[in-house]
């Protein structure tokens, strides 16, 4: 079997390598990592399904925040949020139309910060969404130092290139591949792992100016198309579950998981629309593509980690939101759930001794990531947003999340359990109309579609989500309109199974004081 040779393009360095001010030599590297809807499958973490050896080892040398919590189920728009700290609603943004630099305001991102103090930062793979919520340049020049480097094959991620059982192409969900066989005899996660080693080697001769590099892979995000000796890994009867749909949901929060039922294989399947189910046997092996899925990524997270200098890097591991696997017997993301919003949160400090570990369950938000990460690095701290921009006041850098370096620092400390529930976590949800639909897409409206904003809030024990009246022209809010309510108590419901919305006085009470809450938040 002929090898293909993969042809690589080298990066070019800055002029200004060599030339730098001596205290810059002091400041550590970044290394942000980015899976894409990568819930938190990690056998470290006490997923006993996850197979991930070289996570596990990061982890083991790592703080972990259990807790984390992405602002929007939704690639796009999370992962401009948590790279600006600002949430959906500063940016005016839900979706995958508009860059928030020219709609919203011109904010400055994470890495565009550590450029602006002294860094060279590159992007490989997806770090911001690719195409117009990032202005078709992933934010080149404002955030990296050079053009983001997409793998050539991201080209096929929609082309018909898996093999059906009757040796047919299709545009399969499930797409265990042969990578000799695939265009261009490779995909983009390993294209984009032979960039990052080729960054890497060439930063161990130049290492005079320090440099964020952000990696993001593709997987586990659909289709899962995968080296098939990562499904062998895993056996299809450790899936086999059922989930069905509470009777209490409102109608107004269920996503039908349309991008699934794009995918040929699904399509074949015949699933009533829109509330399925898919047939347990195919939800299994759904199951066990993603965990595969998982640990062809692990795997190429490990080659990376052999060129890490652990003395002087910081790393930092997660994701854009995570992904629902059944639950509610809804797929995909797209939902103010708990499946769909967790994701976890993995940072290395080399200025903490290697054998530094501590999980935080501090609850937190993707938008902490910023300040935290440049408490961390020893960058100049930044301010908290004003509540109201003005024309004038957009223009500083600020952050709608808060450092969680302090806990970090304090990990060996016993924090009163009280105190630690001090935390919450904000997220939204638009949706078109309160029942399902395919036209308009009601997991993924467009701005001038989207007549309901699902806004959630997450403490230590609630989970309380308001389904409300939203103007996208004006971008107000109608607390007086509510579609849809629910509650979870999170101390015997980990599932958010049972809607408790006026199952008795008390947990009204609770509900009120939540309500208030988010109503302060997002007037």
């Amino acid at each position: 079997m002929l090898k293909c040779v993969i042809s690589l393009i080298l990066f070019t360095s800055s002029f200004y390598d060599n030339v730098v001010l001596s205290s810059e030599l002091n400041k550590p590297n970044v290394l942000f990592i980015m899976l894409d809807d990568f819930r938190s499958g990690i056998k470290a973490l006490g997923d006993d399904l996850a197979k991930t050896p070289n996570i596990d080892k990061i982890v083991e040398k790592s703080f972990y925040f259990s807790n984390i919590y992405a602002q929007q189920a939704l690639c796009a728009p999370s992962r401009n949020s948590m790279l600006t700290s600002r949430r959906p609603d500063s940016l005016m943004t839900y979706n995958f139309q508009h860059y928030w630099r020219s709609f919203a305001g011109n904010y400055t991102t994470l890495p565009q910060y550590f450029k602006e103090n002294g860094y060279r930062t590159e992007s490989i793979g997806k770090i911001f969404h690719h195409g117009p919520s990032s202005n078709k340049t992933d934010d080149y020049p404002y955030s990296w130092s050079n053009p983001t480097y997409i793998p050539s094959t991201q080209e096929y991620r929609n082309k018909p290139v898996c093999k059906s059982s009757n040796g047919s192409l299709n545009r399969n969900l499930l797409c265990a591949v042969v990578v000799d066989f695939q265009p261009e005899c490779t995909l983009p996660d390993i294209q984009s792992t032979e960039k990052a080693i080729e960054f890497l080697k060439e930063r161990k001769k130049i290492t005079s100016m320090p440099y964020f590099l952000g990696l993001g892979f593709y997987k586990p995000h659909i289709p899962f198309k995968i080296p098939i000796e990562f499904l062998k890994m895993h056996n299809v009867e450790d899936f086999m579950e059922n989930h069905l749909r509470p009777f209490d949901i409102p109608l107004v929060a269920w996503n039908p998981y349309n991008d699934l039922r794009e995918r040929d294989d699904v399509k074949y399947l015949n699933i009533s629309y829109p509330f399925g189910p898919i047939p347990t046997e195919f939800a299994a092996r759904i199951r066990q593509h993603y965990y595969a899925s998982i640990s062809y990524v692990d795997s190429l997270i490990g080659r990376i980690m052999e060129l890490v200098d652990f003395s002087n890097t910081v790393i930092i591991l997660t994701s854009d939101h995570g992904w629902s696997l059944g639950e509610h017997s809804e797929w995909s993301k797209y939902s103010n759930y708990e499946v769909s919003l967790k994701v976890p949160l993995i940072v290395y400090n080399p200025k903490l001794p290697q054998n530094t570990v501590a999980k935080i369950n501090y609850i937190a938000e993707l938008i902490d990531i910023f300040p935290t990460l440049i408490d961390v690095a020893g960058l100049p701290k930044i301010p908290k947003c004003p509540n109201l921009l003005t024309y004038e006041e957009e223009k500083i850098t600020c952050t709608e999340g808060k450092s969680l370096y302090g806990k970090m620092l304090n990990y060996n400390v016993t924090i009163d359990a009280d105190r630690d529930m001090e935390g919450i976590a904000f997220s939204q949800y638009p949706r078109p109309d309160i029942y399902p639909s395919k036209i308009p897409d009601s997991d993924q409206p467009k701005l001038k579609e989207i007549k309901i904003m699902g806004y959630s809030i997450r403490t230590n024990r609630f989970r309380y989500t308001a389904w409300i009246k939203f103007n996208n022209k004006k971008f107000k809010r109608n607390w007086e309109k509510i579609f849809g309510e629910e509650l979870y108590d999170h101390s015997f419901d980990p599932d958010e199974n049972i809607n408790l919305i006026n199952r008795s006085p008390e947990l009204n009470q609770v509900r009120d004081q939540l309500k208030r809450q988010m109503m302060k938040k997002f007037p």
